[in-house]
């Protein structure tokens, strides 16, 4: 991408007729960035491209263009790792027809269970158990699927395997396999719309745009979004908590989209949205397989946060997180908490915006809190390792506590 981005950088630069200096004041950076980035270096950062499209008024994604692809490493641990994963979610496929022998009835209820558990798992940080238990609960699915033909039966089937493979497609998502992550998901959302379960199919789409924000799609993420939005919109009277979740979720991730992509007053609408289905909610809402979250005014609250972090707004961050009721430990009994992911992610924010606002010592209590607590989603975050350099410049001497923080995330050899 180096090249086709320092190309565009520089024409949308001279559209504008001004300099490098004059561009990197508009966006609040050093003018070394710029520079770097006309002269191909491919090691930008996300939120400096969302910084220098802001100044330049476009999208982040009209600044990216798609480049020849680098050479993969041979020695990419995941390529063994995930070799039954792999197996299972794309079996080999020949011209003779492929007769699966039927044997005795699944038992769709225990395919249910295993995924329910294996998503707790998921939200718990467990991802090593997750990863062991996935090919037999995928290849259970499959089996599933081929047993019934047709009738309820069929439809039951269908959607066990399609909230099997979202808890698939999430977990390779988080792990940074998106290739594999997007076949998961879309055949989760096919296996959905074939049972004719339009909120475990809207649950796909979910986990389909995370996956394409993931991979600064975020064009696609908005608008995939709130299309589906417009399909599950609740009915103002007789709706479920079910799916105004969904509704909601889909509104965030839809808001997220458009905030990376310097679409400002979109993203305030779309968490406007959010917070409508939030409150009418109440209290925070747990269903698992339905969105794979729990959502609620904590959780809208925690998500418009993100927003301002993508908008390099450092300090209403922290002030929010100080003065905002939502996000108050103490009014969590009253309207419920958020899931770890999101209260993870929550503190990793507020991590993020204390290093920029100054307070280093109370960033770096927060990420050694996460190590602690999250280690394995931990350390598959770039930002936190992003956010340990920004501290350790700040800081002459490392404690034993900021080496063992910077060897998990990677940054130490």
């Amino acid at each position: 991408m180096s090249d086709e981005l320092a190309d565009n950088l520089r024409r949308y630069r001279r559209a504008k007729g001004i300099s490098q200096e004059q561009l990197a004041h508009r966006a609040g950076l050093s003018v070394g960035p710029v520079r770097r980035i006309e002269q191909g270096d491919d090691g930008v950062r996300m939120e400096t491209l969302h910084a220098i499209a802001r100044a330049l008024e476009i999208k982040t994604s009209e600044l990216m263009k798609a480049g020849p692809p680098e050479p993969v490493k041979h020695d990419d641990p995941n390529s063994l790792n995930l070799r039954e994963l792999r197996i299972a979610l794309t079996p080999a496929i020949g011209l003779r027809s492929e007769v699966t022998p039927v044997g005795a009835e699944p038992d769709l209820r225990r395919l249910q269970r295993m995924t329910r558990d294996n998503a707790v798992l998921y939200f718990g940080d467990s991802y090593r158990s997750i990863a062991a238990d996935l090919p037999a609960l995928i290849r259970g699915a499959n089996d599933a699927v081929a047993y019934y033909d047709s009738g309820e039966e069929r439809a039951h089937a269908l959607v066990a395997r399609s909230q099997a493979l979202q808890l698939a497609g999430r977990y390779l998502t988080q792990i940074r396999q998106y290739d594999l992550a997007h076949g998961a998901v879309r055949e989760a959302i096919a296996d959905a719309k074939a049972a004719g379960d339009q909120l475990v199919a809207a649950s796909g789409v979910g986990g389909m745009c995370w996956m394409l924000m993931r991979t600064e799609r975020f064009d696609e993420a908005e608008d995939v979004a709130v299309a589906t939005m417009d399909l599950v919109e609740p009915k103002i009277k007789g709706a479920t908590s079910d799916a105004y979740a969904t509704w909601g979720g889909l509104a965030m991730e839809a808001a997220a989209a458009a905030a990376r992509n310097n679409r400002p007053n979109e993203a305030k609408a779309l968490r406007r949205a959010a917070g409508t289905a939030a409150k009418a909610v109440g209290v925070t809402h747990k269903n698992l397989l339905r969105h794979w979250s729990m959502f609620g005014p904590v959780t809208a609250s925690m998500k418009e946060l993100e927003d301002l972090m993508v908008a390099g707004d450092a300090r209403a961050v922290v002030r929010k997180s100080g003065d905002e009721e939502n996000l108050q430990e103490k009014s969590w009994k009253r309207l419920g908490g958020p899931s770890t992911n999101d209260g993870n992610r929550y503190h990793l924010d507020l991590a993020r915006a204390q290093v920029r606002t100054g307070d280093a010592t109370g960033a770096m209590e927060q990420l050694a809190r996460l190590d602690e607590i999250a280690p394995e989603w931990f350390r598959h975050q770039a930002s936190a390792a992003v956010t340990f350099e920004e501290i350790t410049k700040k800081r002459r001497t490392l404690t034993t506590e900021m080496r063992e923080v910077g060897s998990h995330l990677g940054v130490f050899a």
